[in-house]
């Protein structure tokens, strides 16, 4: 391979990996700057600009930074993945993906930066506004409607951040301790499901360490699972400045290192390739992988792109009022636009919005809408406004406090309270779950005074709302609802949009109920997933602790009835299906969720999880037959002896209804799943060998009659003797069982 070598079209990687020299191979592993791959101009080989942008894109063409810092080119500030998870919307998050490919390839960029599918393991951390959902099944499935979307416009997406990122405390060394089981029920499933159903491009490796081994060389991870299992064929990238060692991360199937390492990372690789500690062959496995990437990218990368910036505001519009989740109502909502009892409008967040977080994925608007407007234009009444406190805390609080009571003095108040910027960002947690005290003490005084009291809250993670949710008579959680949410605020509660969010993730009456407690953010840079599978919802279940709201949860200006639930089982799958009926007098959207319980499970499993829903739009007194498929994954859990999915035979509960704990109806259908044998060895317990279905009777004839067959089968003492391991026995005095026989037996036993 020299620089005389013939060009090789763009799409034809063999040929040009053949023509490239040992060095530029290297090269193309390695990032150019902080957006761009490494181009190979002698070979018409171009760079690929990534760039962040699940909630709208961070396009910075020169300056450059990956912490949020530095502005960068004018984008659509979409709804935070927080909000728009609420909407459980397959559809939406795909047009939504379809508006960020339009405007991806406007900006010339390849690679989007998203979407971020992990779970929200504790309402603390930081990031949990970039995040769906507590649930891996909601998730995955909107992740993969977001990919699905862009990359239909020819740009590449990269699923984040692989695997168990979970808080910001000590991002980039803590190492997560959890067991396989958690990570394969719980922290890998939503990305199984992005790759496997949507292809990917790109996988974004995570800062952190899982049970030791950073992720950026987590071979397990990166080849084992991903490639292996998976199937995903396209570029593992490193979060930025996640790479620890690089030969090593190479050699785990780490492809791309980004932003450029400076040559640090090519020098690492090319004396891993001279000591003979790295094989070339890893190195021409991900430059083949990097040159495909090219290929991918370079369609979507010609002249005169554009979009449509009106339209896709309108989207983004129509995206925040779908997200929006009208957690309490007592009849306050929808306001009459033309009401007799004068309007006041409370709050700084009404007139200054807080529309997204902090960090890498803070977008540069277009253009911001702010509530307060968009009423005063709306209404027919007055509106008045009192700015009640300021975000950063700073000002006269007292002489604040009074002019909103003032305003609000026999009015229908809407207070908008909020968490301010500084409180949630990427690169730190939360420590705890509190509005700033100033804004709780303007509710109290203002619902005094006020004759209905309507509260919007903004935030990226939730809130406590136990302790002065009674203040309020409805309470409207819009989340960071993007640069339209001003409008889409005002749509709702003047009833022009019928909210029908329903809650991604449970609201706690306290953090002290969270299942994290005492196991966030860990100490000494190791975090223990004690909690296990018990996350979420998983966990308030489990343990039947009271709730402020539930996974699923949120209400609508009309109502639905559920009935005539049907559960057809074929083999270890099922198809359910129910009518589900507007009973209300407005048009509206319920998302029917479907949750699978298996009671008499020989290992523990929760209450309930979700497994499927639906969305769908009714008007009033109409119907609708919703049909959901469960496949065997529904049903089955991870067999952590045999290392597989197992589905176990016998009955399972489907439980549809509203939400987690709002269950309409309930049907229980047997399956035959599988009769699972786990391996036997010396070391298995009696009790395991006493229950395989063929080494049983070959122990009890070598025992019977002894003093063994006595102990094992003593009414009092057996059940302590049957669990010790059969090794541990066959060396008690008198026992007629050794340890040939044992290795022998449980090998002819393992092998049938």
């Amino acid at each position: 391979m020299n620089d005389s070598a013939p060009s090789a079209p763009l799409d034809d990687v063999p040929a040009l990996l053949a023509a490239l020299t040992r060095e530029e191979k290297v090269d193309l592993l390695d990032g150019s700057d902080f957006w761009r791959t490494r181009a190979v101009p002698r070979l018409g080989v171009g760079r690929v600009v990534l760039s962040d942008g699940p909630h709208g894109l961070r396009s910075q063409p020169e300056d450059a930074d990956h912490l949020g810092l530095l502005g960068a080119t004018p984008s659509v500030a979409y709804p935070v993945a927080a909000a728009t998870a609420c909407s459980w919307d397959v559809d939406l998050l795909r047009r939504l993906g379809e508006a960020l490919g339009a405007e991806a390839r406007a900006l010339g960029v390849s690679v989007v930066l998203g979407p971020g599918v992990n779970m929200k393991r504790s309402p603390l951390c930081g990031r949990n506004f970039e995040y769906l959902s507590e649930d891996p099944l909601l998730a995955g499935e909107l992740g993969a409607a977001l990919v699905h979307g862009v990359q239909s416009r020819g740009v590449g997406t990269s699923v984040k951040h692989f695997a168990a990122n979970n808080q910001e405390t000590a991002r980039m060394s803590v190492s997560a301790e959890v067991d396989e089981r958690t990570l394969r029920e719980i922290y890998l499933p939503a990305f199984e499901r992005v790759v496997t159903g949507a292809r990917p491009w790109t996988v974004m490796c995570a800062y952190n360490r899982v049970n030791g081994e950073f992720a950026s060389q987590h071979r397990w991870l990166l080849t084992e699972v991903l490639r292996d299992e998976w199937g995903f064929d396209g570029v593992v990238v490193s979060d930025w400045g996640a790479v620890y060692d690089r030969d090593e991360a190479l050699a785990a199937g780490l492809d791309l290192e980004m932003p450029s390492s400076g040559g640090v990372g090519r020098d690492a690789v090319l004396a891993a390739l001279d000591a003979g500690t790295l094989d070339e062959a890893d190195v021409d496995r991900a430059a083949a992988r990097v040159l495909e990437l090219v290929a991918k990218a370079r369609p979507a990368l010609g002249p005169g792109q554009s979009y449509d910036e009106e339209a896709h505001h309108a989207l983004a519009r129509e995206a925040a009022a779908a997200s929006a989740v009208l957690l309490k109502n007592d009849g306050v909502l929808p306001l009459d636009p033309a009401g007799d009892v004068p309007l006041a409008v409370i709050g700084e967040f009404a007139r200054t919005p807080r529309f997204q977080g902090g960090g890498s994925s803070k977008v540069t608007p277009t253009r911001v809408e702010d509530a307060l407007t968009a009423l005063r234009a709306r209404a027919g009444r007055g509106v008045r406004f009192a700015p009640g406190f300021t975000p950063d805390g700073s000002g006269d609080a007292a002489a604040l406090l009074d002019e909103a009571v003032a305003t609000a003095r026999g009015a229908v108040a809407v207070v908008f309270l909020g968490l301010p910027d500084e409180w949630e960002s990427e690169g730190y947690d939360r420590t705890h779950l509190g509005l700033p005290p100033e804004q709780v003490a303007v509710l109290e005084a203002v619902a005094g005074a006020a004759e209905r009291v309507v509260v919007v809250l903004s935030n990226g993670g939730v809130v406590e709302v136990a302790a002065w949710q009674h203040h309020a008579d409805a309470l409207l959680e819009v989340w960071l609802p993007g640069q339209a949410g001003g409008g889409a605020v005002a749509d709702l509660l003047l009833g022009a949009v019928n909210p029908s969010g329903k809650l991604a993730e449970t609201v706690p009456v306290a953090l002290a109920d969270n299942p994290t407690v005492g196991n966030f953010p860990g100490e000494h840079d190791v975090v223990r997933y004690g909690e296990g599978l018990l996350i979420g919802y998983r966990w308030y279940d489990a343990h039947a602790l009271p709730v402020a709201y539930p996974f699923g949860h949120g209400l609508s200006y009309t109502s639905f009835d559920y009935r005539d639930l049907e559960v057809e089982a074929e083999g270890n799958t099922a198809r359910v299906s129910l009518t589900v009926t507007n009973t209300g007098e407005r048009r509206g959207a319920e998302v029917v969720q479907l949750y699978v319980a298996d009671p008499e499970s020989s290992v523990f499993r929760p209450e309930r999880e979700l497994k499927a829903f639906a969305k769908v739009d009714l008007a009033p007194g109409e119907s609708a037959r919703v049909d959901l498929a469960l496949d065997s994954r529904a049903f089955a859990c991870w067999h952590t002896a045999l290392r597989r999915w197992v589905v176990e035979p016998g009955a399972f509960a489907v439980e549809v209804g509203a939400s987690s704990r709002d269950l309409r109806l309930r049907a229980v259908l047997e399956l035959p799943g599988e009769a699972v044998v786990p391996p036997l060895s010396a070391d298995s317990t009696a009790e395991q060998w006493l229950a395989h279905p063929w080494a049983a009777g070959r122990l009890r004839e070598v025992v019977a009659g002894t003093g063994t067959d006595a102990m094992l089968t003593d009414p009092e003492a057996g059940r302590m003797v049957r669990a010790i391991p059969l090794r541990r026995l066959a060396r008690f005095p008198g026992s007629p069982l050794d340890e040939r026989w044992l290795e022998e037996t449980a090998a002819a036993a393992n092998s049938r």
